[in-house]
């Protein structure tokens, strides 16, 4: 799959942007707001709830951050008049993390206030590894803020996130929230794990190590077997929904016992569809925008292997409904 993702890889920039866009029809809701508020309008039968997220991340001056902070804005003010079941995630270095920290904690605060007057949760999400300690102390500076309703996304391929965890469960107790992921972005293996079965395995070591400490834990995959052993680790834990269809563990305010399943939008959608009939509570990534090139670019260059997940669902559309 290697290989065959880094051909799709080198055969990008000579693909017409109509072919690019089709494809990206899938995993992007649309160009605009009023895209993504159809889309998730339309799952929203399924009985998922939403993380919106406006495309766009680095930028070059902090003027290209007044768009982000407006933008999310019109997210945040959408979501309350819709009556949506949805939160939001914020790319840090869209907001200057990269040029100016200080803004950049000022815009963020900005929009995460705004939220915290709607009770809606705010999401920092993980870019790769020059940015890993500044967003943990992101969120760490929002809660000495008394801005609680705000959590940010762990990679589990890299070798620091046991203590990461482990550093956020004792500052932020029963406010540690974080989204377990493996990491789309290809760190080296000096900082990270590289191969499939060892990420998979840091993987489900870290949801454990999340469980044990009492941090909600968003797991964030796609892949069957850290979800089956999320399914299990939940039932050793007494969590989950019973067999009575009770389910086990403390509720939070829009979140659901402990812990929910989170999936990218137009992926696995069967397997989500199922773990919500069974009464976990699941979450679907919204990402909408004008920049759906970039994005979907920037994802191959960063992790030539999702090039196989784009082309199987092509190939075999049956295995991965929206």
């Amino acid at each position: 799959m290697g290989v065959f993702g880094r051909v799709i890889m080198l055969m990008m920039p000579i693909t017409p942007k109509f072919i690019i866009r089709w494809v990206a029809n899938r995993y992007v809701a649309g160009p605009d707001l009023e895209s993504a508020l159809v889309v998730m309008r339309q799952i929203s039968a399924q009985g998922a709830c939403f993380t919106v997220d406006v495309l766009g991340e680095e930028i070059t001056t902090l003027a290209e951050a007044d768009f982000f902070v407006e933008e999310y804005a019109r997210v945040l003010d959408a979501i309350v008049a819709e009556g949506l079941d949805a939160n939001i995630s914020l790319k840090p270095t869209a907001f200057g993390l990269l040029i100016d920290q200080s803004a950049a904690v000022a815009n963020i605060e900005r929009i995460t206030r705004k939220a915290a007057e709607n009770d809606i949760f705010v999401r920092l999400d993980m870019e790769d590894h020059r940015v890993t300690q500044p967003t943990i102390d992101l969120v760490t500076t929002m809660h000495e803020r008394e801005l609680t309703n705000i959590g940010t996304v762990l990679q589990a391929r890299l070798f620091r996130t046991g203590e990461d965890i482990t550093n956020l469960s004792e500052k932020l107790a029963n406010d540690s929230d974080v989204r377990i992921c493996k990491g789309i972005y290809l760190e080296s293996e000096g900082i990270a794990h590289t191969g499939y079965h060892q990420i998979v395995e840091a993987t489900n070591r870290a949801i454990d190590q999340l469980l044990d400490a009492g941090s909600y834990t968003a797991i964030a995959s796609h892949d069957m077997p850290v979800i089956n052993h999320s399914l299990a680790a939940l039932s050793e834990r007494g969590m989950g929904p019973n067999k009575s269809g009770e389910v086990g563990g403390s509720l939070r305010n829009g979140k659901g016992p402990g812990y929910e399943f989170q999936m990218l939008l137009g992926v696995r959608g069967n397997i989500r569809r199922r773990l919500a009939s069974q009464g976990h509570r699941t979450r679907v990534y919204i990402p909408y925008g004008s920049r759906w090139y970039e994005y979907s670019m920037r994802r191959l260059r960063e992790n030539p292997d999702v090039a196989w997940h784009i082309a199987k669902s092509i190939i075999m559309p049956w295995t991965n409904r929206r």
